[in-house]
């Protein structure tokens, strides 16, 4: 221990930097954090950590951070004080919707959103104060399709169901690669020593992912499936368990409704029928069917592979479909829905509102919205497009859509000439922020207070953590919980007021929804706005917790393991599990032409032999997260590159050699990225990773810079969409690669 301002100490802290929420011990020297590893004594996580977490120092420290507002005077970006920043949005913003109506300013919302209290906690009264439907957010470029599905079926669309992987005998992946991602929509520290506990205790693990995968490399059957057949094998996993006569919901069979017409809307997909379009053997789909149902506990759980692709919704449907006819939804061992501590207090069984798509649809191309939400796609139409209603003024709040949306281009240059004015949310200045007008930078994660609202609603097992920022705030610094709430203030013609007011409008408004004495607001703890709501939420949820218990309990309160809980979930019309809902009827005859359409190969060589249509599917690395983890030094090269990924038979054909330049071509563009020649492809596949392309001028990420990659969604023109979801087919697209000439 040293004396003075050097002093080392360790204070806890959550991990934000994915969705496993690990605990961490940090190492501070001062106000320095120096180093990070795993909190043995954390209930969850129990030590674990990942690279990611084990630079939380490089990321909290990093030099290109924003350290003050930004404010663009005479076109360049400057420096600016923090009343300067507000006073311009409280002029700017006001005033575009007295003049063009509300609908003229969008919101976008992305991914680290997840990651933060105040991310979580404000965005929704921001949108409340815009009263504006231009939503959009990186759901429709990742998870839309399983809100949508679980919508559908359960009524509720945050009704995820999550796999139980501490008691299960048997699980089945598609389209996740928990070893590099570290679980998505399932929270899960140490997924990979989850999986290993599983073979130990002699369950099995059946991967279906058309690339070799790190989770792939474990299981005990790994099926390299044609790219964008997910829906497809799922529907003849569901055929045989029918025809098989090997459907037993269990449990669940009281609350089914439409059994009997989920059967014949199965019948065509045969494992005969889809064999070919998967480029699978009908026998190992039969064994995988049987074998799904004969497990004393099993699990299905897909991801990005099954939901960002031509039917993610189907594929997310199917999955559920498959957890329920072998009995395996809501049973410990199967699939459960976690129960945080700050979720409404269950209720008796009942129906409910039910789930509607397409309440409003997009302007110009009249998309469907899907949870409030329209498709990021169709950002960059709603800007350049004239007409009533369009999008003049745009708030971006932790997003980089110019890299995570398709077309990037197109995005680039109607921020650049279409906007009249746009804020954006950000410690970076990245390749969207450096479009804005007034960039307003939260402080790094060490100086945050931390609580996992949307993550331990889909944990797999019921526990609740809070930290405080490890290390005080920073002099000229504003607290993201404050830059949000004067955001509130600022647009909703409440600039000036205190930002408490817009916390205590929050705990007013929680209290008259849950029917609560408006007298319990006088006894909330916590030093700010952000923790007494937290403190209000955990007394009316269903633990009856404090703010005060998670204070005393540094490393989290464990609350026991998921248990079933079926009847306070449903909020359909209803009140059942509505199998076969009339949106998702009215979508599988397109499933049906695609078994009818779909090529037996997708590999064929044209004429002239240099150029092969092969289809296209990205990949994640355990040392990046989309498009935020690349300024980091710690966690470039190795294998975090960018590379398209190629078989050698596939090289061959083309003429291509490792670490050439390959060229790839598809409907929205041309990209160039270096060949890595690998048989963790299988022939007719190559794979680029998401997020990479840091080379636009007027961007502040050096690290990111000097190896900046491709970004692989310039090859996507946007048109293709789900269409229940609104979600961007990322996944199995075709395309052309020539080699050099």
């Amino acid at each position: 221990m040293t004396d003075g301002s050097h002093a080392t100490r360790t204070a806890p802290r959550i991990c934000p930097l994915c969705e496993a929420a690990c605990g961490l011990t940090l190492t501070i020297e001062g106000t320095r954090v120096t180093g990070a590893r795993g909190d043995r004594d954390d209930v969850f996580s129990q030590g674990f950590i990942c690279p990611k977490g084990a630079s939380f120092g490089g990321l909290d420290a990093d030099p290109d951070r924003l350290r003050a507002p930004l404010v663009r005077r005479d076109g360049v970006l400057r420096e600016a004080a923090w009343s300067e920043a507000f006073d311009l949005i409280a002029a700017r913003v006001p005033e575009l919707m007295e003049a063009h109506g509300r609908q003229c300013v969008g919101v976008v919302l992305g991914n680290p959103n997840v990651h933060t209290m105040a991310g979580a906690l404000y965005p929704s009264l921001l949108l409340a104060t815009l009263r504006t439907r231009g939503l959009f957010t990186a759901s429709t470029l990742d998870q839309m399709p399983k809100h949508v599905s679980s919508g559908l079926l359960f009524g509720d669309p945050n009704a995820i169901a999550v796999p139980d992987l501490d008691r299960t005998d048997h699980l089945l992946l598609l389209g996740a690669n928990p070893l590099e991602s570290n679980g998505s929509l399932c929270t899960a520290p140490d997924f990979p020593g989850r999986l290993k506990a599983l073979r130990r205790r002699g369950g099995t693990l059946t991967v279906v992912d058309p690339r070799r995968t790190r989770t792939a490399r474990l299981a005990d059957r790994h099926v390299a499936i044609r790219p964008g057949g997910d829906a497809l094998l799922l529907a003849a996993l569901v055929n045989v368990l029918f025809d098989e006569r090997l459907t037993d919901p269990g449990a669940s069979a009281a609350h089914l409704e439409g059994l009997g017409e989920l059967a014949g809307a199965m019948e065509e997909f045969t494992p005969e029928a889809v064999a070919g379009a998967c480029d699978m053997d009908a026998g190992e789909i039969r064994a995988i069917a049987r074998e799904l149902a004969a497990a004393p506990t099993a699990a299905v759980y897909g991801r990005i592979g099954s939901c960002t692709v031509e039917h993610g919704t189907l594929a997310s449907w199917l999955i559920d479909v498959l957890n329920i006819l072998t009995g395996n939804l809501d049973r410990p061992g199967g699939v459960l829905f976690p129960l945080s501590a700050t979720a409404r207090a269950p209720r008796p069984a009942a129906p409910g509102k039910g789930f509607a798509l397409g309440r409003w649809t997009s302007r110009v191309s009249a998309h469907p919205e899907a949870k409030g939400e329209l498709p990021m796609a169709a950002l960059a139409e709603e800007i350049e497009t004239p007409g009533e209603g369009r999008i003049r003024a745009l708030i971006v709040l932790a997003a980089n859509p110019v890299l995570s949306a398709p077309d990037g281009d197109r995005l680039d240059r109607a921020l650049a000439g279409g906007l009249d004015f746009m804020v954006s949310v950000d410690p970076y200045l990245n390749e969207t922020s450096r479009h804005a007008d007034v960039v307003l930078p939260p402080p790094p994660p060490s100086q945050s207070a931390h609580f996992d609202f949307a993550l331990n609603s889909l944990a797999v097992r019921n526990q609740v953590r809070y930290t405080r920022p490890a290390v005080p705030l920073e002099d000229g610094r504003m607290d993201e919980s404050e830059i949000l709430a004067r955001l509130v203030l600022a647009v909703g013609g409440m600039h000036g007021a205190p930002p408490r007011t817009v916390d205590d409008l929050a705990v007013e408004a929680l209290l008259t929804r849950a029917g609560a004495p408006k007298e319990l607001a006088a006894g909330l703890s916590g030093d700010t706005g952000p923790e007494r709501r937290l403190d209000l939420m955990l007394r009316l949820g269903p633990y009856g917790l404090t703010l005060d218990e998670l204070l005393a309990h540094p490393h989290g309160i464990d609350l026991g393991p998921l248990r079933p809980r079926v009847p306070e979930v449903l909020r359909t019309r209803s009140g059942r599990i509505e199998l076969l809902p009339a949106p998702i009827a009215a979508d599988l005859p397109r499933l049906r032409r695609a078994l009818r359409e779909r090529s037996p190969r997708a590999d064929g060589a044209v004429p002239d032999g240099r150029t092969v249509p092969l289809v296209l599917v990205g990949r994640r690395h355990l040392r990046s997260n989309n498009s935020w983890m690349h300024n980091i030094a710690t966690l470039r090269g190795g294998s975090n590159v960018c590379t398209l990924q190629i078989h050698p038979d596939d090289a061959a054909r083309i003429g291509l050699t490792d670490g050439a330049t390959a060229r790839i071509a598809a409907s929205g563009g041309e990209i160039e990225a270096p060949a890595e020649i690998t048989d963790t492809v299988r022939t007719g596949v190559v794979s680029l990773p998401h997020g990479w392309g840091h080379h636009r001028a007027g961007a502040r990420m050096s690290v990111a810079a000097v190896d900046p990659g491709v970004n692989v969604n310039q090859l996507l023109d946007g048109t293709l969409l789900d269409p229940l979801s609104g979600t961007a087919v990322l996944n199995a697209i075709p395309v052309s690669v020539t080699a050099p000439r």
